[in-house]
């Protein structure tokens, strides 16, 4: 059976009164496609002033006399001209099928392209397909030779922002799954919007992909709209969207924010080499968002990713096809029926338990996931006098003491091998903005400082007199076995009279 998929087609329209309805009117090839199983088209005037809203009632009837059970039809309106980018956040809001894909009013594209681009959705697990009107196709209308280069050289300021190496930045023909496009907060209202997704995709990480489509453009005799004046609004754009970041949709697990964080690589590089003399062959990672401690741990005999963030294990999904060894799956650390099935010789699990109401079932859910001699690696942030507005935006529980961080380990059942004190140099800056300046982000140029400092912080790390900002955990699974000799072990010292050092010396597990 053929694999299927479902589309929306937003069609933004402005003063179009001639070509509109033959633009829509081709729509209807879709339904001839076996590898569409439905599809939505959402049209948005707006804000004309000729007779396109005319013609756009004028074709609503006759689409609904059509009645073909593919297709839903919704048209919108703006009462005044807003831009090609308003239009299009207008329709995104209601796209409701796995696929949106943007389609000009006038008959310069030909949604037959649509279908080849939606194939590449089902053979590469592709995230975004842009239709390239410069790669080599069957055919395309010689037209405007200064209006190509234009194209060329944004395409190119777009590329050196965004690292891709597209033909075509600009093409109408961008082909997204809706879920991403959804998450990302798109603002621009006019065409800038073309370069604000490219850049925005680029910094999630989406999978891209390129295809020739055939174009036609028309003169501007005939209506064309865009000027060198836009080409100027594109290169600001450009700049600007190569400095911002907000690149994720407010929700609920603070995507956003943590995406911000992942911005510092060095940092993340760091974390990697304190805890790699402890990770096994065998590696479960709970709270593994976008990967990057991932990428640096890999590869293992099995390494399990996981995360709660649908986002992320979107993301985490795109780094399995490649990599036999990696596995990808849903888990929350307060319930055990999430865990995978099999059992691991590691356990890594940085920045989550401080997210979770219920520590102790957690660390016992980490604790039942291990082999026997299995180690766990934990971290939490220490202080609880460094609580503050950050720790808030973060959705942290609470933050540690050594003391409380072995305690509610051993409750678990587990052994504690040592604790690490990490990043001595952090707890000013999360003082500053959590308890003084009462901030609820971190600014992009604190992380970009962060990464570029990071190693003369691993420096001083060690030598700093100051409390650490993290903890980091290395606890034992013992065997059945070894938990009994130890009780005995425990048992005897009780009984036997010894000075406090003595006692203490006997304890180096609680160390």
């Amino acid at each position: 059976m053929t694999r299927q998929t479902s589309l929306t087609v937003i069609v933004p329209v402005y003063n179009e009164q001639y070509l509109v309805e033959a633009s829509l009117d081709r729509l209807f090839l879709l339904a001839d496609s076996p590898i569409l199983e439905s599809v939505q088209v959402i049209v948005v005037d707006d804000g004309s002033s000729d007779r396109t809203p005319a013609a756009l009632e004028r074709f609503s009837r006759s689409a609904r006399d059509r009645r073909s059970d593919k297709f839903e039809w919704l048209f919108l309106r703006h009462d005044v001209n807003h831009g090609k980018g308003a239009a299009i956040r207008t329709a995104i809001a209601h796209a409701n099928r796995e696929l949106t894909v943007m389609h000009d009013a006038d008959l310069e594209y030909h949604p037959q392209d649509l279908l080849q681009m939606a194939t590449l959705f089902l053979s590469e697990d592709a995230d975004a397909v842009f239709g390239s009107r410069f790669l080599t196709h069957l055919y395309r209308r010689v037209l405007f030779f200064r209006h190509e280069i234009g194209n060329r050289l944004l395409t190119l300021f777009s590329n050196l922002v965004s690292d891709l190496n597209l033909t075509d930045m600009e093409t109408c023909y961008k082909m997204v799954r809706t879920e991403l496009l959804k998450s990302i907060p798109l603002v621009s209202d006019d065409f800038a919007i073309e370069p604000e997704i490219t850049i925005k995709l680029a910094k999630r990480g989406a999978r891209i992909f390129e295809m020739p489509i055939r174009y036609a453009g028309r003169g501007y005799q005939e209506g064309k709209k865009i000027t060198w004046k836009d080409g100027v609004r594109c290169i600001a754009a450009i700049l600007h969207f190569a400095l911002s970041d907000r690149v994720y949709a407010g929700d609920e697990v603070g995507s956003q924010i943590l995406g911000r964080l992942n911005r510092a690589p060095r940092f993340t590089q760091w974390m990697a080499d304190v805890i790699r003399p402890y990770v096994g062959e065998s590696v479960l990672e709970i709270g593994a968002g976008t990967g990057n401690l991932t990428l640096q741990l890999i590869p293992r005999s099995v390494y399990c990713v996981s995360d709660i963030n649908p986002l992320y294990l979107g993301h985490l999904g795109k780094l399995a096809p490649n990599r036999p060894y990696l596995q990808v799956c849903y888990t929350d650390g307060e319930k055990g029926e999430t865990f995978p099935n099999q059992r691991f010789d590691t356990v890594v699990c940085l920045n989550v338990v401080e997210h979770l109401a219920d520590d102790r079932a957690a660390l016992r859910n980490i604790f039942e996931a291990l082999v026997d001699g299995g180690r766990a690696i934990i971290l939490v942030p220490c202080g609880q006098w460094l609580f503050g507005t950050l720790d808030t935006a973060l959705g942290h529980h609470r933050r540690y003491s050594r003391e409380r961080l072995k305690k509610v380990a051993v409750s678990a059942g587990f052994a504690v091998e040592e604790v690490l004190s990490f990043n001595r140099v952090g707890i000013a800056a999360w003082w500053l903005n959590g308890r003084v300046f009462r901030r609820t982000d971190f600014g992009l140029w604190q992380i970009k400082m962060l990464n570029l400092l990071t190693p003369l912080f691993r420096l001083l790390d060690r030598c700093l007199p100051v409390p650490p900002l993290s903890l980091i955990a290395i606890l034992r699974k013992d065997a059945p076995a070894e938990i009994a000799c130890g009780d005995a072990r425990a048992a005897a010292e009780s009984a036997t009279p010894g000075t406090e050092e003595t006692r203490s010396a006997r304890e180096p597990a609680l160390r």
